[in-house]
């Protein structure tokens, strides 16, 4: 067994992922998507397919801690589990899959340790931070130079948006208005919760919502994570790509160059939330980063390894 070595597993409302890693170099970073939140908006229940899909990719997940010979894991659940009743089922499976229970994280430590993820590399001149975790349930806000001053999460994500308000394919101008009004009133709401916000220098967004619009701005045949990682997405670009995914139905999204097929259904929902927090808070630009709560999940293990 490997004594640096440390994996983080995230099961998401959208997506499973899983970050293999020493603190400093990635050996394995793995996506699948995998709807864990299908449907747990409306009814506050994981769906027991949703859990069959989340299983199997934790079951490949572990061979492949396997082979590299990985003893240390966190494993982690967040909005979609704090929502539903019936998550208890999804742990106990998914601690016989992986060998350790999934932590259910409150949003504000979902929001740290995607802090700590996200600015691990970046220089505080640049600071203070204003770092957005864009999910499928929710979305958290964090922000800081150093170190995370203070988080807020609200209850904003594109699968969560979509189910609720984007009901049509593609969605009626009035759906996305509407979508519109109430990311803004939860924007508000973590202006209020977070005066920090408004002193930020710099927007960093996370997850896959904003790699996903950067890809397709650049329009990678080939996802490239070098080439997203800390790109510099304008809100012009950001507002183009929205324009263009909001007309299209799903069919034809999945022809852009940079979309994957799986978040074809759900991106304009985030795409509402991404060109809404820069023109809320007036960003120019979304610094895009590939490091997020997986990192910070490995770098916590670090730290406490070393102690």
């Amino acid at each position: 067994m490997s004594a640096r070595l440390c994996a983080a597993i995230d099961c998401g409302t959208n997506s499973t992922r899983l970050l293999i890693s020493d603190g400093s170099s990635t050996v394995t970073r793995l996506m699948a998507i995998t709807r864990l939140g299908q449907s747990v908006a409306a009814g506050g229940h994981l769906a027991e397919e949703a859990i069959d899909r989340t299983i199997a990719v934790l079951e490949g997940y572990r061979k492949e801690m396997d082979a590299h010979g990985v003893s240390r894991v966190r494993m982690t659940a967040t909005s979609a589990a704090r929502d539903a009743d019936n998550r208890a089922d999804f742990f106990d499976r998914a601690e016989a899959a992986i060998g350790t229970r999934p932590e259910l994280l409150t949003g504000e430590q979902e929001g740290e340790l995607s802090f700590l993820g996200a600015t691990s590399e970046l220089d505080p001149a640049g600071g203070p931070f204003l770092v957005a975790d864009i999910g499928g349930g929710s979305t958290e806000f964090a922000v800081g130079t150093r170190s995370c001053e203070g988080v807020v999460s609200v209850d904003l994500g594109c699968v969560r948006l979509t189910e609720k308000y984007l009901v049509h394919d593609p969605p009626l101008p009035e759906e996305l208005s509407a979508t519109l009004s109430v990311v803004q009133a939860h924007l508000e709401d973590v202006e209020r919760e977070l005066s920090l916000s408004r002193r930020a220098r710099c927007l960093v967004g996370l997850a896959g919502t904003v790699t996903t619009v950067a890809a397709v701005e650049i329009g990678l045949a080939t996802y490239d994570p070098e080439v997203i990682h800390h790109f510099g997405l304008t809100r012009s670009a950001a507002e183009d790509v929205f324009r263009t995914l909001a007309t299209e139905d799903v069919e034809q999204r999945k022809t852009n160059p940079g979309l994957e097929a799986g978040r074809a259904d759900v991106i304009v929902g985030g795409c509402c939330v991404l060109v809404g927090i820069m023109r809320f808070f007036d960003f120019d630009e979304c610094l895009v980063s590939e490091a997020d709560i997986l990192d910070g999940l490995v770098l916590s293990q670090q730290a406490r390894h070393r102690r």
